[in-house]
């Protein structure tokens, strides 16, 4: 991992950051995770442990969770896997394929229980039968049957679309090309994982050794590797092996429950890995601990258990948030840590001028992944661990952040050493770095003086889900501002009349250059929302952007509303704290940036130099939710709080937590407090709970 990407993580808890500190942070998490999504799902070849992998999804999930108005359109936690390599015909699920949330301890599990109680409404002690089934290591797929024929077999790619492998899953002895009985269902997705045992791993990197061929890192890549071959014949030579364990579109239910559905997919002929029922979260945590102990004697890796609500009609009920199931998760086992040597510590500075201290360590392998570099996090957390430069330390790759320091070992201190002293300077531009109270991040009050902030807004601007400029990596940035090339975003769309010049420069030619200016070409038209984005205004992700973008249509509707909205008083300043998600804070940066100059001569001299695309209107639907802002108070009878959301969200509703004149009903509990008071001041519709589920089409 590189110096810059293990410094885009805070080791605060999320609820002890700024806003503006968990948007950056969240903008790194949704970056790196989209980059290891393309090296695990599309090239079968990640460069983390899953260990590593889990801790990331889990941050960003910890800070989503403590921010969910900073929720990016780009998050990993809207999105499965990523988009399907090429050399395949592409196949869209009809039913979307999810990944799972992660448990990484045994409250964790029990806390995943609790949700699906407060969801459901149920007691506290009320029993909820868990199927936990062994986590296999594998490539996720779907298998279609119509009249009980295998028609086609699919990978999981992002979870929409995946890659149509049929020919080489047909050659899997463990893949049924017949169903046995006459009971199935007409049409039956089969879900399920590839694998390949230990055995035949150790057999296939001998041949491949032998015959100087490619040699494969793990059983999971050598899995994925075989099933993408397009020669079937290959895949066939490979003795991959499928379990199943859940299914997509079916015609007909299956069952009442988990385990009746296991039982009939048995009676299909699919081979399910070996599950347990339990009616305690205790007992299913034992049977994870014990499953650990047993792990290293299989013949395939896994890598946890996963948890299923046995009762298919909450499972109906609990549904998806956006990329994972409310009634399954996956929990983990125990990350590895490693001890090395502190060899240096480096501040690094960010785009918003955060310093952040980051641990050059003497390599170390860690989870079969070397780590040369982790994150220290802040002044205070050095001070907490009271880390030194020569200190031998452990680090670990899963947790909060990966990797990081988890502890020094004082015994093996050398004599000598001195605690390390935070700067006060900026070591980029020699401007004072600053730490206001109350806060754990140093700055540098440089602002675009400061190479390394202006260095890293351009970096952002050109990113992929910005501007997306193929050709103009970070490095070429760095490299063209230094020499005066550009300064300010405009200037990228200037570049042409350095045409001359940047073929002349060394590692470019007259095609790369070429390459270079037609891909800046073909970005001088842009969607609003990627426009709003690119501009890395504090706080503003990818989700935010795009609410931005639907909600003024146009830049210069946008602009002018954030003038107006300068006054707390006005009804521009309200129409912009009423979009879901963007609170005061939030709302008082994205006007903070039209008020300084600065900003408002780059937006100038971008409107002259592009042609920004008008935000499309949401669709509108037949719900007399759709476009209203809902408001739940008091506690409902039916149905927990989550579920009502999840059911106004689905009928194209905004959910709010607060009642304003832009609120389009509030729905009242038992005990509704002042916010249904508030509503009859304002004259907002009030239903009760009876009347909201009516309306809302719930039996």
């Amino acid at each position: 991992m590189s110096a810059e990407s293990v410094g885009g993580i805070s080791a605060l808890p999320p609820e002890q950051l700024s806003e503006e500190d968990a948007a950056a942070e969240l903008a790194y998490l949704a970056k790196e995770i989209a980059h290891h999504d393309a090296l695990y799902y599309q090239k079968d070849a990640p460069d983390i442990s899953d260990a590593a992998y889990d801790a990331l999804r889990a941050r960003n999930d910890a800070l989503e969770a403590a921010f969910p108005e900073l929720i990016r359109d780009d998050s990993p936690s809207q999105r499965v896997g990523a988009a399907p390599a090429s050399g395949f015909a592409k196949v869209t699920h009809s039913v979307p394929m999810l990944s799972l949330d992660n448990a990484f301890s045994g409250e964790d599990v029990e806390e995943f229980v609790a949700r699906v109680r407060r969801f459901l409404n149920l007691d506290a002690d009320a029993e909820v039968a868990l199927m936990a089934e062994p986590k296999i290591d594998g490539l996720s797929v779907a298998l279609r049957y119509e009249s009980g024929r295998f028609v086609q077999g699919a990978t999981r790619g992002d979870g929409t679309t995946g890659e149509n492998v049929t020919r080489n899953l047909a050659t899997l002895a463990d893949v049924p090309k017949r169903l046995n009985g006459e009971d199935w269902p007409e049409v039956l997705e089969v879900r399920g994982e590839v694998y390949m045992s230990k055995t035949e791993f150790q057999a296939l990197n001998a041949r491949q050794a032998e015959a100087g061929a490619k040699v494969f890192a793990n059983p999971r890549n050598a899995a994925a590797g075989s099933l993408r071959q397009l020669d079937s014949t290959i895949t066939a030579a490979r003795n991959l092996g499928f379990f199943g364990y859940a299914w997509g579109e079916v015609s007909e239910p299956l069952g009442g429950t988990l385990q009746e559905a296991r039982a009939r997919l048995e009676g299909f002929g699919f081979t399910l890995n070996d599950g347990a029922l339990y009616t305690a979260a205790k007992d299913a945590i034992a049977f994870h601990t014990d499953l650990e102990s047993r792990r290293a004697g299989l013949d395939y890796d896994i890598d946890g258990v996963v948890y299923k609500v046995n009762r298919l009609d909450w499972v109906e009920r609990l549904g998806q948030v956006s990329r994972s199931p409310r009634w399954a998760i996956a929990h983990k086992f125990a990350a590895e840590r490693a001890e090395t040597v502190l060899e240096r510590i480096e501040i690094q500075v960010g785009r918003t001028g955060t310093l952040t201290p980051v641990a050059h360590l003497t390599p170390v392998t860690v989870g079969g992944v070397v780590v040369s570099r982790a994150t220290l996090h802040n002044e205070d957390e050095i001070k907490r661990k009271d880390a030194r430069e020569g200190d031998s330390v452990i680090i670990q790759r899963a947790g909060d952040v990966i990797p990081q320091v988890v502890e020094v070992i004082a015994d093996k201190r050398p004599k000598g050493t001195k605690p390390f002293q935070f700067p006060d300077i900026c070591p980029r531009c020699g401007s004072l770095a600053v730490r206001e109270e109350g806060e754990v991040a140093w700055r540098c009050t440089g602002g675009l003086i400061c190479p390394a902030q202006a260095v890293e807004r351009l970096k952002h601007f050109v990113s992929r889900d910005a501007f997306d400029i193929e050709g103009l990596g970070g490095k070429h940035v760095e490299a063209f501002w230094i020499d005066g090339l550009i300064k300010t975003p405009g200037d990228i769309f200037r570049l042409a009349a350095h045409e001359a010049a940047l073929k002349e420069r060394e590692g470019w030619g007259d095609k790369s250059v070429d390459n270079l200016l037609r891909a800046i070409e073909q970005r001088r038209t842009v969607s609003l929302e990627r426009f709003i984005y690119g501009l890395g205004i504090p706080q503003v992700g990818e989700a935010t952007a795009k609410l931005l973008a639907r909600t003024y249509r146009t830049l210069d509707h946008w602009r002018e509303a954030m003038a107006q909205a300068a006054d707390h008083d006005s009804d521009a300043y309200g129409e912009l704290t009423d979009i879901d998600g963007v609170g005061p804070a939030m709302a008082d940066d994205i006007i903070g940036f039209f008020a300084e100059p600065h900003n408002r001569e780059v937006l100038d001299d971008l409107d002259e130099l592009l042609s920004i695309e008008e935000a499309a209107a949401p669709q509108v639907s037949e719900s007399p939710f759709t476009g209203k802002t809902v408001v739940f108070t008091g506690t409902l009878a039916t149905m927990g709080r989550k579920e009502a959301k999840a059911k106004a969200e689905a009928l194209g509703a905004r959910v709010s937590g607060s009642v304003s004149k832009k609120t389009g009903y509030v729905v009242i509990g038992a005990d509704p407090g002042s916010k249904a008071k508030k509503a009859k001041e304002l004259g907002i519709p009030v239903l009760t709970e009876e009347e909201w589920r009516d309306m809302a089409g719930v039996d």
